[in-house]
């Protein structure tokens, strides 16, 4: 091995273990590598930046701009309205709602598809009293699976295209990839909607009796004067208030002892967790109120929720130490949890990946200390950008998608949707570019040099020697079942799209090494970067989902492995079917 090979080797070892581990911003750890691979000597200056200018990155950039503009357009909300008026079977409004997800995933990108149809499920869940965890991960879920159908679904599909057009001179077509992703979409589909209703009942939605649609909540308050919990028990409290308490701060001190002695007197502070709309109810009848906002009432005021995502500089500080929300003005008013232990007093609890804050302060503030801090802003009670009602974006989109289809270029195609979008006044690109996800757009360009790298220096050749020693990768379907599961143990630790750069040339080496096509090798890589179940934060889908239906990490474990099991065996099986 030759001393390229090697540290090219540790190189990407290195990035991989940073980007599963979430403690530094990903955007930082792929500009660390990419400078680094070129002090290393894997490839000259001229280089370095080349993944910004690949038609695959445009391509992303161009699809995220359209989904902005797509998700205001609520053209599915008349459809939940008929939907819900027909008063369908729990199983029909999931499969339903994640068959949306996937169909909509097909033409853009996965985190798109699952902020569109999300607000849609939730709405039927709410008039139809599914609960919540019923939803949101089968929602996530077929957002990843739809992804698999087209070469738009996914950046992974895009980049094993480019790959492919590189080394024969002609990529996958559009719909190249239904052959293995529809089937394997489908079933994936009907099987988790199918398994949610055994794994989340609704008894089991939360340890006391909270609607199922609402999220759990922990917040501190202050008891008034005339408030009706003053003389009742701690221990009281589920059955009567529906909240769950935590702590009662007297005099700044805690107030010890147990639940049942301790009663509730005026001015004391209750540490808790609920239902946030049955906090509102409370605030309403004064039978809770929050502190005074450090700036008073101010009329630019706003409450968002936002979720703290994987690269946020706020996982693993306390709500004390948010100085990017309190220099600002910024207060976190509740807070919902991953953590299944809550200790001290509001302002000790411990963020994590997943974590939903409230914030209440002035929105531009708001704005501000989100982007700085790298979360993800989920709702807000007076939105900045109207919906808006109109077919128009769709038409437009779905012109760009059958243009693709019908062989130009997708950069091209939908830089021409972009332009119409703007020259119709639906799109602000300034505003929209800021609007971006720019980390994930950083780390994709990025590892487009590194990914080449592995293919120029020799690196593929020499771990598929290594593998071959494992499995005869000269026999093309154990070369294919080795790359398709090499995939899906890599994605839930790590983004797909780094999967899909990391494995290509070693499909690559595969295919040259057995003297065989490379595009069945390529559908493989493909396939199994997508199939990300059994994580909450190998993809960003998950993160969200995590965060809004409230599972914890052991619900993917065992909702998404049998799903991954029968993703495997199909596509696998489906692969050899069509393309060998």
């Amino acid at each position: 091995m030759s001393f390229e090979q090697a540290s090219l080797l540790i190189l990407l070892l290195a990035m991989l273990i940073l980007f599963s581990l979430d403690r530094i911003r990903i955007e930082v750890v792929s500009i660390a590598g990419l400078l680094g691979g070129y002090a290393l000597g894997l490839y000259p200056a001229d280089q370095i930046f080349t993944g910004f200018a690949s038609p695959v990155v445009i391509t992303v950039v161009e699809i995220l701009l359209i989904v902005q503009v797509l998700a205001r357009a609520r053209i599915f909300d008349s459809l939940a309205v008929r939907f819900a008026a027909a008063r369908p079977s729990g199983f029909k409004v999931i499969s339903g709602t994640s068959a949306l997800a996937g169909f909509m995933s097909i033409f853009m990108n996965n985190i798109g598809a699952f902020a569109i149809t999300l607000p849609v499920a939730l709405r039927l869940g709410t008039v139809l009293t599914i609960p919540r965890r019923q939803l949101v991960m089968p929602v996530s879920f077929a957002a990843l699976l739809g992804g698999l159908v087209s070469l738009i679904g996914t950046p992974a599909n895009l980049l094993v295209s480019d790959a492919l057009a590189k080394a024969t001179g002609t990529g996958f077509h559009f719909f190249d990839f239904a052959y293995v992703g529809l089937p394997v979409a489908i079933a994936g589909i009907l099987l988790i909607a199918f398994r949610v209703q055994h794994l989340f009942p609704e008894a089991d939605e939360t340890p006391v009796t909270i609607s199922p649609a609402a999220r759990r909540i922990v917040v501190e308050r202050r008891i008034p004067d005339v408030s009706p919990l003053i003389g009742v028990r701690l221990s009281d409290c589920p059955a009567r208030f529906v909240i769950k308490p935590y702590a009662l701060i007297r005099d700044d001190n805690f107030a010890f002892g147990p639940l049942d002695q301790l009663v509730i007197e005026p001015g004391d502070v209750l540490l808790a967790e609920g239902a946030d709309a049955t906090f509102a109810d409370l605030a309403a009848t004064r039978a809770l109120m929050a502190d005074a906002h450090p700036l008073g009432l101010q009329p630019d005021f706003t409450r968002i929720e936002a979720v703290v995502m994987p690269e946020s500089t706020l996982v693993g500080s306390r709500v004390r130490s948010l100085e990017v929300f309190h220099s600002r003005g910024v207060a976190v008013t509740a807070l919902s949890m991953r953590a299944p232990r809550i200790e001290g007093r509001f302002l000790d609890l411990q963020l994590s990946i997943g974590d939903i804050l409230t914030l209440e302060g002035p929105r531009i503030a708001i704005g501000e200390a989100l982007e700085e801090s790298e979360c993800l802003p989920l709702a807000s009670t007076a939105p900045s950008e109207p919906a808006l009602l109109s077919w128009r974006p769709f038409a437009l989109f779905a012109c760009g998608v059958a243009a693709s289809a019908a062989g130009l270029r997708p950069d091209v195609a939908f830089a021409g949707v972009v332009l119409v979008l703007a020259l119709l006044n639906h799109l602000n690109i300034r505003q929209a570019m800021a609007d971006l996800n720019w980390p994930i757009i950083i780390m994709l360009a990025a590892m487009i040099p590194i990914g080449q790298a592995v293919a120029t220096t020799g690196a593929a050749e020499t771990i598929a020697g290594w593998l071959s020693l494992v499995v005869p990768i000269t026999h093309p379907l154990l070369g294919i079942a080795l790359i398709l599961f090499l995939a899906m143990t890599l994605t839930p630790f790590v983004n797909n799209a780094t999967v899909a750069i990391v494995l290509t040339p070693i499909a690559l080496e595969f295919a040259r090494a057995g003297r065989h096509a490379p595009d069945a090798y390529l559908i493989a890589v493909a396939a199994g970067a997508s199939l990300d179940f059994l994580t909450p934060f190998g993809h960003h889908n998950n993160t969200l989902a995590m965060g809004i239906g409230g599972y914890r990490f052991g619900d993917f474990l065992r909702t998404g492995w049998p799903l991954a099991v029968t993703s495997y065996g199909l596509a696998l099986l489906l692969t050899a079917l069509f393309w060998l």
